[in-house]
């Protein structure tokens, strides 16, 4: 069944404008009658169309649930800026396997440096990567795609997180090893190429942020955030 975000969904009024509706009448060909659903704030809201105008999908909410897609935890991927396009092959990973939020970080070790002006153009991109991600991964939220923080900002909001940790291959327990809640938030910090140095590593401890490890391998920077938060989602039994 096709799925479609509104946000500020009015549930005594609901209607989709704009590019959707213009894809249920024109691409998709959907017609009055038939259903789709409605996804708002983490709810499913299983709707028939009543109407279909050139910009405008009117509907009737047939039945609610809470969407049964979305993780038990709220987590946050910090990942450091990594070169080229890696960042949104990450971004697509991370929302397919159930964050909430991704924000990257600018660290010591950064080689990508966007400016301000230059990250959010790509910042655009990769929110609509998010969009198409959470759509295929029948996600009831679309995840943000937050600002680049610097790694200072970016500790001070790990530190708010019910378990933060950061993957540091020189020393740490393994990630397996974790107390890992079944609910709460979760924040995990991953480094870009050239990962952290160790007065970043020290400040992190210093934050509250527990240092961890994936094994004696060493993985690629767009491969450790996937096998994290694929082992972060199994330990607090939503895989």
């Amino acid at each position: 069944m096709p799925r479609f975000f509104l946000p500020d969904l009015d549930p005594g009024r609901p209607v989709i404008a704009g590019e959707d509706a213009r894809h249920i009448g024109f691409a998709l060909r959907m017609r009055p009658g038939e259903s789709l659903t409605v996804c708002s704030g983490g709810v499913d809201y299983h709707c028939r169309i009543r109407e279909i105008t050139p910009d405008s999908v009117f509907l009737e909410i047939l039945e609610e649930s809470p969407c049964g897609r979305e993780p038990t935890v709220e987590l946050t991927l910090f990942q450091a800026m990594p070169k080229g396009d890696k960042l949104e092959q990450i971004v697509q990973k991370a929302v397919e396997l159930g964050a909430a939020r991704i924000v990257p970080v600018l660290t010591r070790r950064c080689i990508s440096r966007p400016d301000g002006a230059q990250f959010a153009k790509k910042q655009q991109r990769l929110q609509k990567i998010a969009h198409a991600a959470a759509k295929q991964a029948g996600r009831g939220i679309i995840p943000e795609v937050a600002d680049m923080l610097p790694f200072s900002r970016a500790l001070e909001e790990l530190g708010r997180q019910q378990l933060p940790v950061m993957l540091y291959e020189s020393e740490g327990i393994s990630l397996s090893q974790l107390a890992v809640p079944r609910t709460g938030t979760i924040g995990v910090l991953v480094g870009s190429e050239g990962g952290f140095d160790p007065e970043e590593a020290e400040q992190a401890r210093n934050a509250g942020v527990q240092p961890v490890w994936l094994g004696p391998r060493i993985l690629r920077c767009e491969t450790a955030p996937v096998t994290a938060l694929s082992l972060l989602m199994y330990l607090s039994g939503n895989l």
